[in-house]
């Protein structure tokens, strides 16, 4: 974080703003020691130990036991949520969502970047007697969902790399992505056709197409998904939940302002 060299730097208090830096380089990279923040922020070994204590007291960062290293806290998240429930994405989306949810009969989420993991703040579930889909409030890793490759594909290089570099391929099913170049590789795809899948990455029998949202920057801040039990999608399917999830992607898009 830096301010502009216009602006009196006297109506600012410096504590403040390197406590928010520290929080915005958890963020970035997920997990860092206090060597590693001080290396990335310039600063202090000494202030950069006072600020996360004072931050960690204060609930919004945890410690890991094991490794000792400091990341954000959902505390940051449930702030986050409320925001965009009130004034937010969450609002602005909700009656695209309830369209696709229409359109495909299947279940339609909602997700949003936090750190390293995509977390599901909203979602309509299929009316259908069998169904698939997992609940508002869980997290999990961007490189297996629908809504997360979505997301990670539109990111800046610099960013994806750093994330990439510092994933742990967890493999949750026989079809999980579980290294580096293969992600690369799919992000890529993703990015040309410009939505996502996921056939059973995370879940077996659950198949996924996500697309990404955009700020009025050009940045994802969001991505939406259809998803559904592997069985009931043919080949001809995916043409046409493709269309219906991008459509859906491209409105709410320009709801926040962006425009190709």
């Amino acid at each position: 974080m830096s301010i502009p060299d216009t602006v009196d730097t006297a109506n600012y208090v410096k504590s403040v703003l390197k406590a928010f830096s520290i929080l915005e380089e958890l963020d970035s990279a997920g997990e860092l020691s206090i060597g590693e923040l001080s290396s990335r922020l310039s600063m202090d070994k000494a202030t950069v130990h006072r600020l996360v204590n004072t931050l960690k007291y204060a609930g919004y960062v945890n410690q890991n036991k094991d490794t000792k290293r400091y990341s954000n806290s959902f505390k940051l998240l449930a702030m986050g949520n409320r925001v965009t429930e009130k004034t937010g994405i969450k609002r602005i989306a909700r009656p695209y969502l309830e369209e696709l949810a229409k359109l495909t009969g299947e279940t339609v989420n909602l997700g949003i970047k936090a750190g390293d993991r995509i977390v599901y703040i909203d979602k309509i579930e299929s009316k259908s007697t069998i169904k698939v889909g997992l609940d508002i409030g869980i997290s999990i890793p961007m490189h297996c969902t629908g809504l997360g490759k979505a997301y990670l594909s539109f990111m800046p290089e610099e960013e994806v790399e750093e994330l990439i570099n510092n994933t742990i391929f967890e493999r949750f099913t026989e079809h999980s992505i579980v290294d580096k170049d293969t992600l690369r590789t799919s992000l890529l795809e993703i990015r040309e056709r410009g939505y996502s899948i996921d056939d059973e990455e995370y879940v077996i029998g659950l198949i996924c197409f996500g697309a990404p949202i955009f700020d009025y920057h050009g940045n994802p801040i969001a991505a939406v998904s259809v998803s559904c039990p592997k069985y009931r999608v043919e080949s001809k399917h995916q043409k046409i939940y493709a269309d219906y999830i991008l459509g859906t992607a491209s409105k709410i898009s320009r709801q926040m302002g962006y425009s190709l």
